[in-house]
Formats: C-alpha cells, sequence, structure tokens
C-alpha cells in the first residue's frame, strides 16, 4: 500500500536519478532466478548520497510513526535493508536488530542478530518487495522468537501480485514508499520512457515469469 502519492512520486523520481532503479527495456536484465526482466532495483546506493538517504529515512520514519506508533525496536531485513534500517532506528531514537535468511551455521547459530526480549514490538524495514519471500520469512522468525511484528515498511515494491497475495496469506501489513506503478509515472513524465516503453514495462509487470523482451 502507498501512504502518500506526492512520497512516492519522488521516491521514484530520486532512485532513478542515482540509478538506484534502472529501466532498460531494450536491453533486459536477468534475474538470479532466470526472470529477463527491464527493471533492476538495488536501493543500496542511496546510503552513498546523503541528502536522498536521509529523505528515505525521515519519510520511512514518518510512515512508522504514523501508521503504528513507536515500535520498541526496528528490524532490518539481511543484508538489504540493514543499512536503510539502522538510520530509521537511529532518527527513531529506538533499538536496531537485523534478521538473517537463516540462521548462523557457527558461534550462537543467532538468525535474529542484536538484542530483543520476548514480547516486544517491531515494524520491519525492507529495501525492496519482489515476491515478499525473504521479508516474509524475517517476519516469521521474529515471530517465533515470540517478537510481536506491528507491520512492513519498505522502500519499494515491483507490485506483483503473488506478493500482495503472500502477505494477505500471513496476515502481514505492508506499507511502501513508491511502487512500480508511480515509478512509471514518474518516468514518462520526465520522458526517461517512452509511451512504447511503457507498454512494453507494464506488460512484463502483469507477467514476471513469462516475459519475454522480443
Amino acid at each position: 500500500m502507498i501512504f502518500n502519492k506526492e512520497t512516492a512520486k519522488k521516491t521514484a523520481e530520486v532512485l532513478l536519478q542515482v540509478n538506484a532503479i534502472k529501466l532498460s527495456p531494450k536491453e533486459p536484465f536477468t534475474w538470479a532466478s532466470g526472470w529477463k526482466s527491464p527493471i533492476y532495483c538495488d536501493n543500496r546506493i542511496i546510503l552513498s548520497y546523503p541528502i536522498i538517504r536521509n529523505y528515505v529515512r525521515e519519510n520511512i520514519a514518518k510512515q512508522i510513526e504514523e501508521l503504528y506508533g513507536k515500535p520498541d525496536v526496528i528490524a532490518g531485513v539481511a543484508t538489504g535493508a540493514i543499512g536503510i534500517g539502522i538510520l530509521v532506528a537511529e532518527y527513531l531514537d529506538l533499538p536496531f536488530i537485523y534478521v538473517r535468511p537463516e540462521a548462523k551455521g557457527h558461534g550462537r547459530k543467532n538468525q535474529i542478530e542484536g538484542f530483543i526480549e520476548s514480547g516486544q514490538s517491531v515494524v520491519v524495514v525492507e529495501d525492496l518487495i519482489s515476491t515478499g519471500k525473504s521479508s516474509l520469512n524475517a517476519v516469521k522468525a521474529l515471530k517465533e522468537a515470540n517478537i510481536t511484528v506491528k507491520g512492513m515498511v519498505a522502500i519499494f515494491t515491483y507490485g506483483f501480485n503473488v506478493a500482495s497475495e503472500n502477505f494477505q496469506k500471513e496476515g502481514v501489513t505492508l506499507n511502501t514508499l513508491s511502487n512500480y506503478e508511480n515509478l512509471l509515472e514518474q518516468a514518462l513524465d520526465t520522458k526517461y520512457i517512452s509511451e512504447k516503453e511503457l507498454k512494453t514495462l507494464s506488460e512484463w509487470n502483469s507477467n514476471p515469469s513469462e516475459w519475454n523482451a522480443i
């Protein structure tokens, strides 16, 4: 769910500006899953731009406070959301933890890193939502540790139907600063893409696993 339309367009603008998101309908990328995609997103790039990372940090923090109130702890999803999660926690003056994809095979064998007590509440910070699988894996680990997950706030989502279904199935509320729809609007408004490329990008989003650039 998008919390604020103006923020969604502005977030899309800054992500395109620093190439955190790249759109390439003519020469698609190949994701780790094997999917061909006209978009590639790496929001960790914003950490290198103080003005932009502060904008993202403050808007995520604002969403958290307005939607959920202050939780006891901010939780980031490893590894992409550790950086922005720490910034949000610092801004809200809250403790920070992060959740690994799986427990370590050595040492204390933690999946949740940092100090949190049973019964405390968290809001999970994520950088990017595709299918939602890895994000919800982090939520599962927190719940198994008897942590109350108030919801999740992410920088960007591709807006896949499967992600919405996965979050609904698990009963987890997701809000994002921006999404694919607002990204395309912003890219078209600024002539980053043409009307023809818009059509290609929209077709991909409706069926990403079967999409072919040809």
